[in-house]
């Protein structure tokens, strides 16, 4: 028996090894452009256009990182673009979440549907729909104290964290949905024996249960509207209300750009993405892994 039970183990043995070189070769391919443009932002552009890129370093410094700090007016947009993700993505896990219960535990008629159509409406490229959206919110007033002086949705941050929910909206339905489908039902049905209506067993129940799914969301939505561009530019005219994400054109010279400049100019941009992963890191890996250990 012993023999026999080592044998899938040895047999595992290789393919593990060929796994994690393939892991390994694919976190090392994410990392070089990374380390690459860290290297860069660290030396000055005079030394990387005589010698090179990949050349032995004379001076390292961070001065780069300060320039590209001033030059590029990044606390600002920094602001802007927190006005923006904050209330997207905590709207989003909202309005998902509420969505995904009533589909996945109250069984609303044509839940099925509903949840293939947001599944399907992630299909729909953004694209197709920027010029009409671009009309409509030309046409859409909003209160002078929501938008001045326009007072209109466009050029609005309203109307961009509309699109950004509504985009993102569908994926963290379907996900959130198929995630509520593992709760055990004899916890909503104790809540109802007790008593408690439809809020108390999304708030009190079943979204305590669904945290590591919220975090797994929260920290892939928090990047993709960060990361935002195409949707800022067509929906707002006001370069002060732009995001972060625009601020490195302010780092290009008409007839000359420093590449060192924009490299560190990149990763000032990008850290806040990390952080977050960082702090949610936990809940990320526990939304990731659920049911693998299953069976």
């Amino acid at each position: 028996m012993t023999a026999l039970a080592s044998r899938p183990s040895r047999r595992r043995r290789p393919a593990r090894i060929v796994l994690h070189i393939f892991l390994w070769a694919i976190a090392v391919g994410w990392l070089v452009p990374l380390l690459l443009a860290l290297y860069a932002a660290l030396r000055p552009y005079a030394e990387t256009a005589e010698l090179g890129y990949f050349s032995w370093p004379r001076d390292l410094s961070l001065h780069y990182f300060s320039e590209a700090w001033r030059r590029g007016g990044l606390p600002k947009y920094y602001r802007n673009t927190m006005v923006i993700t904050v209330p997207a993505v905590l709207t989003t896990l909202f309005f998902s979440s509420f969505v995904a219960f009533l589909i996945a535990r109250r069984r609303v008629p044509g839940g099925k549907f509903l949840l293939v159509l947001f599944a399907a409406g992630n299909l729909l490229p953004q694209q197709v729909l920027a010029t009409p959206l671009y009309v409509l919110y030309k046409e859409i007033p909003l209160p002078w104290w929501m938008n001045w002086p326009s007072e209109s949705l466009f050029d609005s941050y309203w109307g961009v964290i509309a699109i950004h929910v509504a985009f993102q909206t569908g994926f963290c339905v379907f996900v959130l949905a198929n995630y509520m489908n593992t709760v055990p039902a004899e916890l909503v049905e104790a809540a109802i024996v007790d008593g408690a209506g439809v809020w108390k067993q999304y708030w009190h129940v079943i979204l305590p249960l669904v945290r590591p799914a919220l975090g797994a969301l929260g920290t892939l939505e928090f990047a993709w509207i960060y990361n935002d561009f195409f949707w800022a530019v067509i929906l707002m005219s006001t370069g002060d209300k732009f995001p972060v994400t625009t601020a490195l054109n302010n780092l290009r010279g008409e007839y000359f750009t420093d590449y060192n400049l924009l490299a560190a100019g990149s990763l000032l941009v990008a850290f806040p993405t990390v952080l977050v992963f960082f702090i949610l890191q936990r809940q990320f890996i526990a939304g990731l892994t659920l049911g693998s250990s299953k069976g």
